[in-house]
C-alpha cells in the first residue's frame, strides 16, 4: 500500500522541517534552562522562537533541502542539511556580535545557538532516515520479493542496491553481497554481509537466493564464469549490468539491469590494440567501408570514428540500413565526416564512380554473401559478389591509388566443404597473388598493400546461430542443433574488427592474417546454455532436435590449411599465416572462366572451376559432391582395354 504513494509536494517537505526546527529550538532551551518547562510559555521564548525560525526557515530554502525525495536520502541530503544548519548559525552569531558590539545584551546565549543547531541536525536526518527504511522495509516484506545476491562490493555494486532499494517497482530484496576481494568478505555493508563466491552454492541454498546481479566489469573471467556455471546448475537467475559508458549519465537506471546473454558468457579478456599505431595512418585518410550496412562492416565503421579520418564512406546496397547506420554514427561521432553511397560491388561502374569521387586511402571489404546453406543454393550469386565483388574493388583500390586494402574473410576459406568458404578462398587468392604481381613486377604507380584478415563466427552477427536459437527459444522451441558434435569458434564482433583495424595498421602487403579465435564451442552447450538463461530447463521446457548437417557443413573449422603454418606478430591474438603463393595471371584467367559461367547461368561449370582454381575444395552433404567425383574420374581414369 504504502509503495503505492506519491511522492508528496516540496512544501509539505517545508513545512516538516520547519515543524521540525521548532521542536529542535524547544527542546534545546527545555535542556539549556535546566528543564524549567515554564519558560516556553514566555512571550521572551515566542520572540526567540519566531526570531530562529525565520533565520532557519530562510537558510533551509535558500539551500533547498525541501526538493530532495526523502525516501531515497543519502549523504549527499546530510551534507545539505548540515550546510544549512551551520550557514544559519553563522548568521546567528554574526547578528549576535552586531548586537552586542552596539549595547544590546538581550541575544540568543551561544552555547543555546549551537545545542539547536545539533538537535535540529539529529532531528532533520533522522526522521528522513526513518522514513526511507519504512519505504525499504515495506518493500522487502512483499511475499512476492525475489533474494538477491549482488556480485562486485565496489562502488557500482552499492549503487545497484541503492538503486532497487528506491525503486518502489523492484521486487529483488538484496541480502548479500559476492566478492573476490578477501579483505572485503565478511564484511558489512549498509546491513548486508559480503559473501566469498566460492562459497556460493551453499549461500544459494541458506539465503533461498533467486536471482544474482554482476555489478562489476572487472571481474576476473574464471571467477564469472564459475559463478554463473553455478548459479545455471541451481536454476538462479543472472543478470548484469551495461558498460559503464552506457549508464546515463553516470547514474544507474533499474530497467538498465538485465538478463546476461549468451554473448557475456562466451566473452574473453579485453583485447588491447595499438591505437596510436592506427590513429597515424588514419587521421585526416578518406576511409572506404564496403557492405558497411552488415553487422561487420557497421562496426568497423564505428571503430574508424575514434581515429579521426577525413571521410568514412559507407557503402552498401540495404537502403535502410545504411541510412540507420549513418544516423548513429553520426550521434556517436558528430564532429565526424560520413558518406553513404549506395551501390552494389558487383557492379563496376557503380564502383569506379564511387573511387572517382571519393578517392579512398583505404579500403575496408566486409561487403559479402555469407550464408552457407543459402550459397550452397546460389553459387552464382556466391561468386558473383564474394569473388566478382571482391576482385572489382581491388582493382579500383589499385587505379585509384589506395594506400591499403583490407579484405575480411572467414574461417570457412579453410578447406572449404562449402560454396561460401571456397568463394572467400578465391577472393583470398586473388587479392594475395594481385599484391604478389604489383610487387614482383614493380610497378611505381601502384602503390596498394593488399592485406586479408581471417577469423571464425562473431556472436550477434546476421548469419550467427545465436539470434537463430533466441527466437526458437521465445517462441517455445525446438531449438534446432544440426549434429551432437559440431563445434565452433566465436569471437564478438567489436573484437573481431579491433583486430582487423590492427591487423589493417600492421600489414605490409601480401599477408593472411589470422585471429586467436580461443577455444571452440559445442553448439549443443550452447543451445543448454541458452535454455538456461532464458529460465527453462532443456529437453522438459524447450526441446533441442538434431536436424543433421546442413549442404557444405562442417563438424569442425579451422582457421589453418593443412599445408600452412603461422609466424607470430607483435600482438599475441594476431598470427600470419605462411600459405603458397598462386600466380596471378593465372588466377585472372580462372575467374574470367568464374564470370562467364554466371553470364551463361552455368551452375556446374562454375562450381567445377572453383574446384579446380581451390583443389581442396570437397563438398559435404551437397549435390557437389558428384562434381568431386567427375574430378576424381578425370584424374584416374578407367583404362577400358
Amino acid at each position: 500500500m504504502f509503495n503505492k504513494l506519491n511522492i508528496v509536494p516540496r512544501w509539505i517537505i517545508f513545512v516538516l522541517d520547519i515543524f521540525t526546527a521548532i521542536f529542535a529550538f524547544t527542546l534545546a532551551n527545555i535542556i539549556y534552562y535546566s528543564f524549567e518547562f515554564g519558560l516556553i510559555h514566555t512571550s521572551e521564548f515566542a520572540i526567540r522562537l519566531i526570531y530562529v525560525i525565520s533565520i532557519t526557515a530562510a537558510s533551509f530554502y535558500l539551500f533547498k533541502m525541501h526538493t530532495g525525495i526523502i525516501r531515497y536520502t543519502s549523504a549527499v541530503d546530510s551534507i545539505r542539511i548540515l550546510t544549512a544548519i551551520v550557514f544559519a548559525v553563522i548568521v546567528f552569531l554574526v547578528i549576535k556580535t552586531v548586537l552586542l558590539a552596539t549595547g544590546d545584551h538581550h541575544t540568543l546565549p551561544a552555547s543555546l545557538i549551537i545545542l539547536y543547531a545539533l538537535f535540529c541536525f539529529l532531528l532533520l536526518t533522522t526522521y528522513r532516515t526513518f522514513i526511507k527504511i519504512f519505504f525499504v522495509y515495506t518493500k522487502n516484506i512483499r511475499s512476492d520479493r525475489r533474494n538477491t545476491l549482488i556480485y562486485g562490493a565496489g562502488d557500482l555494486g552499492i549503487a545497484v542496491k541503492r538503486t532497487l532499494d528506491h525503486d518502489i517497482r523492484s521486487k529483488n530484496a538484496i541480502v548479500g553481497y559476492l566478492d573476490d576481494n578477501e579483505q572485503k568478505i565478511g564484511k558489512v555493508i549498509d546491513g548486508i554481509k559480503i559473501f566469498d563466491p566460492k562459497k556460493l552454492g551453499q549461500v544459494i541454498i541458506n539465503m533461498n537466493i533467486e536471482e544474482v546481479i554482476i555489478a562489476s566489469h572487472n571481474i576476473p573471467l574464471e571467477s564469472k564464469t564459475d559463478v554463473i556455471d553455478i548459479c545455471l546448475e541451481k536454476k538462479v537467475a543472472i543478470l548484469t549490468l551495461p558498460s559503464v559508458k552506457k549508464i546515463m549519465n553516470g547514474e544507474l537506471n533499474p530497467n538498465q539491469i538485465q538478463k546476461i546473454k549468451i554473448e557475456d558468457l562466451l566473452e574473453r579478456a579485453p583485447i588491447k590494440i595499438s591505437n596510436s599505431n592506427i590513429l597515424s595512418q588514419l587521421k585526416g585518410k578518406r576511409v572506404l567501408v564496403t557492405g558497411a550496412a552488415g553487422s561487420i562492416g557497421s562496426e568497423i565503421a564505428r571503430q574508424l570514428g575514434k581515429f579521426e579520418p577525413q571521410m568514412i564512406i559507407l557503402c552498401d546496397q540495404a537502403e535502410s540500413p545504411l541510412h540507420n547506420l549513418q544516423l548513429d554514427l553520426q550521434d556517436e561521432f558528430p564532429l565526424q565526416v560520413y558518406h553513404s553511397f549506395i551501390g552494389d560491388v558487383r557492379s563496376l561502374d557503380r564502383m569506379k564512380l564511387m573511387f572517382e569521387t571519393f578517392k579512398p586511402h583505404y579500403v575496408y571489404h566486409a561487403a559479402a554473401y555469407k550464408h552457407v546453406p543459402m550459397m550452397e543454393n546460389h553459387p552464382l550469386e556466391a561468386v558473383h559478389t564474394n569473388v566478382v565483388g571482391t576482385k572489382n574493388i581491388a582493382n579500383l583500390a589499385v587505379e585509384y591509388h589506395a594506400e591499403k586494402f583490407v579484405f575480411v574473410s572467414t574461417d570457412k576459406a579453410v578447406n572449404p566443404t562449402n560454396i561460401m568458404g571456397a568463394t572467400k578462398r578465391i577472393a583470398e587468392i586473388y587479392v594475395q597473388s594481385f599484391n604478389h604481381f604489383l610487387q614482383n613486377n614493380g610497378l611505381l604507380n601502384a602503390k596498394t598493400k593488399f592485406i586479408t584478415t581471417r577469423f571464425g563466427n562473431v556472436l550477434g552477427s546476421n548469419g550467427s546461430v545465436i539470434p537463430r536459437f533466441r527466437d526458437q527459444i521465445e517462441k517455445g522451441g525446438p531449438v534446432t542443433v544440426t549434429h551432437p558434435e559440431i563445434t565452433r569458434y566465436f569471437m564478438t564482433i567489436p573484437e573481431a574488427c579491433q583486430l582487423v583495424l590492427e591487423a589493417g595498421s600492421m600489414g605490409e602487403g601480401g599477408e593472411i592474417f589470422v585471429f586467436d579465435m580461443g577455444k571452440s564451442v559445442k553448439i549443443i552447450e550452447l543451445a543448454n546454455k541458452m535454455i538456461k538463461l532464458s529460465g527453462f530447463i532443456p529437453n522438459e521446457d524447450i526441446e533441442i532436435k538434431f536436424t543433421g548437417l546442413r549442404p557444405g557443413e562442417k563438424l569442425y573449422e579451422e582457421l589453418l590449411n593443412d599445408l600452412e603454418n603461422t609466424m607470430p606478430t607483435h600482438h599475441k591474438k594476431i598470427m600470419i599465416a605462411k600459405v603458397r603463393e598462386n600466380d596471378f595471371q593465372q588466377i585472372n584467367d580462372h575467374i574470367e572462366v568464374l564470370v562467364a559461367g554466371i553470364k551463361h547461368q552455368n551452375r556446374h561449370d562454375v562450381v567445377l572451376a572453383m574446384k579446380r582454381i581451390v583443389p581442396e575444395f570437397k563438398s559435404q552433404n551437397s549435390i557437389y559432391e558428384q562434381i568431386d567425383k567427375e574430378i576424381e574420374a578425370e584424374k584416374h581414369p578407367i583404362n577400358r582395354d
